[in-house]
């Protein structure tokens, strides 16, 4: 007979916790909360300080009812939900359902699920912090505020089904701000000049900086010939070479920011699936002879602290297989930035002796990939720096200067093991050959002269959008992943070529509470109430007060849009298609994956097809035009107009033409050299740069 009940959200985490805890524990698995605010109304007494009416979430009473015959026959109740705000909730939802006193020690957290971390925190349980609820009551409330308050007025004004949410929209914002950016932004022309140096067989890349070591930009053609005929006849002189090391220092543990960053680089992965695996491995895997362990700690979390265990375990493990020399004298520290709640360590694995390959076989191939990149990120970042030999060299013609640079290896340290992603692309530095100062280039370089245009900035990705809401203090490390799911499944934003897009009604929704809803929308203030919550979290601000103050204005702001806000019509555009079913113009609609084509007739008729985009390109099976499509998945692919009668398909952008060698389709291949076009048949060898460069000699011949 158990004499104690143990509550955990999951099934998972309840198996692997009732492994280490014995016979006389019995762990339950919550399922999450078990308690919320009805979906059907407000919820809120704001007269009564903002009393919240919970009820239990529906298909929950059979649950709760377990839990309480289950409580009823053991000695004592404890709650182990996750360690974070939410987790905090759930626990003092199941203590006021299950008759718990929450001010007795009944609530256990631990950041990692390991058979010592678990047994260590049931000799330390505590009572229900109830800082930390009032502050995700608060983020609660305020967030059924705006949503529930602003979202029927804009069913009103606008169009049913619509709703505004106080991350959301500025997250919406965001996007559309960026977007509008982009419309505006103009072009300027400018040119790059390189010279194509070689020596002794060796080549090199050397960039025009400027005249008499001052730098000029060349903005035209003519800038660019006026550089040619100054260097005509002059030869090319090592002015200056300076050598140097440079040192290079690993990035730090993940974040849960962090970590979906690099993983929708590295992996492709977006941010719900990265935590959606993430909480897999935290919670547990079946591994041989162990049963089930959590691989990774807790992986909601701002902080790049790490444990002494877990430095300790990470230098010997580096030192046992990279050697000695890979092992900084000292354990490297990571300052955690300012503002962030630092209550947990960094994303890390529970024990690094598990490397990824002994996993391998028992991992799934996502569990697999992400373990990996916590398990090696986290391993780099106690590494030694990496050694760099640079070399940097002027180079004058006339009274031109070309700089070239120049880096390699010396030692490798942390980058034998792992480097951080990027999301711009990077040109690579090469080696430069050994050179002297007054050394006369031979042979005579040649220029290459390039044509630029400044772009705008660039849309946000996934990962640039976390990062851009982390960096202005939006959201929390749990909200990033559900606020783009949201933003999307709304249809304000659409992802298009891994970029978010405004659509027509996202940006309309963002301009009425841009008017309406100043505060709603503000960066700024959205930080400052997240850093409120903080506060309250800490015991330094009343919550109540906290929305009081919040909600003064807020209704000031709702009395206002509702004698003032005008109704607005979203008109459909249409489209060149006629719907084969009932006659009517089709029109286009935007989804969840995207715009496509419907009947305006819905209900009564409900045809809807895909947009596919025609391209100067034919089937070589049957001649027809080539189409653009879109899969199951979102990816795009090319496939024939006359499919299901064929079903011809590319995965990769036709070139618009046909190999000159075969006549199969050419398609474009992008590679860290830049793009290629090859041939869609693999048997076929055809391969040709895509370089419009145009190559010139020194005298501009």
């Amino acid at each position: 007979m158990a004499d104690y009940l143990v509550i955990v959200e999951s099934p998972a985490k309840a198996k692997t916790i009732g492994k280490y805890l014995g016979s006389k524990y019995i762990v339950k698995a919550s399922m999450g909360h078990v308690r919320d605010l009805p979906k059907s109304q407000l919820g809120v007494d704001i007269d009564r300080g903002f009393e919240p009416k919970y009820i239990t979430i529906r298909g929950k009473g059979d649950v709760l009812k377990e839990l309480k015959d289950s409580g009823r026959k053991v000695k004592s109740i404890f709650l182990a939900a996750d360690p974070d705000r939410e987790g905090e909730a759930i626990a003092w939802h199941l203590a006021q359902s299950l008759d718990v006193d929450p001010s007795r020690p009944c609530r256990v957290v631990f950041n990692e699920i390991t058979k010592q971390a678990v047994k260590d925190a049931f000799k330390h349980p505590r009572a229900v912090n109830m800082d930390l609820v009032h502050a995700q009551q608060a983020r609660r409330i305020l967030d059924r505020l705006v949503g529930y308050r602003i979202s029927p007025l804009l069913w009103k004004k606008v169009k049913r089904g619509l709703s505004a949410g106080r991350v959301q929209s500025v997250a919406v914002r965001l996007i559309v701000d960026r977007e509008r950016e982009i419309r505006a932004f103009t072009p300027e022309e400018y040119w790059t000049v390189r010279a194509l140096c070689d020596v002794s067989g060796e080549r090199f890349l050397a960039q025009f900086y400027g005249y008499k070591g001052k730098k000029q930009e060349l903005k035209t053609r003519e800038d660019v010939l006026s550089l040619f005929s100054r260097v005509k006849g002059h030869p090319f002189v090592v002015e200056k070479v300076r050598a140097s090391e440079r040192k290079r220092n690993p990035s730090p543990p993940f974040t849960t920011s962090s970590l979906q960053q690099e993983a929708a680089r590295r992996l492709g992965f977006r941010a719900q699936r990265t935590m959606s695996v993430a909480q897999q491995l935290y919670e547990g895997i079946d591994l041989p002879k162990e049963g089930a362990v959590g691989l990774i700690t807790y992986m909601r979390t701002d902080s790049t602290r790490l444990s002494d265990t877990a430095l300790t375990e990470a230098r010997e493990r580096i030192a046992a297989v990279y050697g000695d020399a890979y092992v900084p004298d000292q354990p490297r520290v990571y300052s955690t930035r300012q503002g962030a709640q630092d209550a947990h360590e960094a994303i890390r694995p529970t024990s690094a002796m598990r490397d990824p390959e002994s996993l391998k076989a028992i991992l799934n191939r996502d569990q697999y990939r992400l373990y990996k990149l916590i398990y090696e990120r986290f391993l780099a970042c106690q590494m030694a720096s990496a050694v760099l030999d640079t070399l940097q060299v002027e180079i004058l013609a006339g009274d031109a200067t070309f700089r070239a640079s120049g880096s390699k290896i010396k030692f490798p340290g942390f980058m034998k093991l792992y480097i951080e992603g990027s999301d711009d692309q990077e040109e690579e530095e090469g080696f430069l050959p050994p050179l002297k100062e007054g050394q006369t280039l031979e042979p005579r370089p040649t220029l290459k002269e390039e044509q630029h245009f400044t772009q705008p900035p660039p849309r946000f990705s996934e990962a640039r959008l976390v990062k851009s809401m982390e960096e202005l203090g939006i959201g929390r490390p749990s909200t990033y992943a559900p606020t783009i799911e949201t933003i999307q499944k709304r249809g304000y934003v659409l992802l298009q070529e891994k970029r978010f897009v405004p659509t027509e009604l996202g940006e309309l929704v963002i301009d009425l509470l841009k008017e309406f809803f100043p505060t709603i929308v503000d960066v700024d203030f959205t930080a400052q109430l997240e850093k409120q919550l903080d506060d309250v979290e800490d015991g330094d601000v009343d919550y109540v007060k906290m929305l009081d103050l919040f909600n003064r204005d807020f209704e000031q702001y709702l009395e206002v849009a509702e004698k003032s806000m005008e109704h607005v019509t979203l008109e459909d555009e249409l489209s060149d298609e006629i719907c084969e079913k009932c006659g009517r113009q089709m029109v286009f609609k935007h989804g969840r994956f995207g715009k496509f084509l419907a009947c305006p007739g819905f209900p009564e008729c409900r045809n809807a097809k895909p947009i596919l985009k025609p391209l100067d390109v034919s089937c070589p099976r049957c001649n027809k035009p080539l189409v653009q499509r879109s899969g199951k998945k979102r990816r795009v692919f090319y496939g024939c107009s006359g499919y299901p009668e064929c079903n011809y398909v590319l995965w990769d952008e036709p070139a618009m033409r046909p190999c000159p060698s075969c006549g199969e389709p050419l398609v474009k291949k992008k590679n860290k050299r830049g793009e290629q076009i090859v041939c869609s048949n693999a048997e076929c060898q055809h391969v040709e740069q895509s370089d419009e460069n145009v190559t010139v000699g020194a005298d501009g011949r």
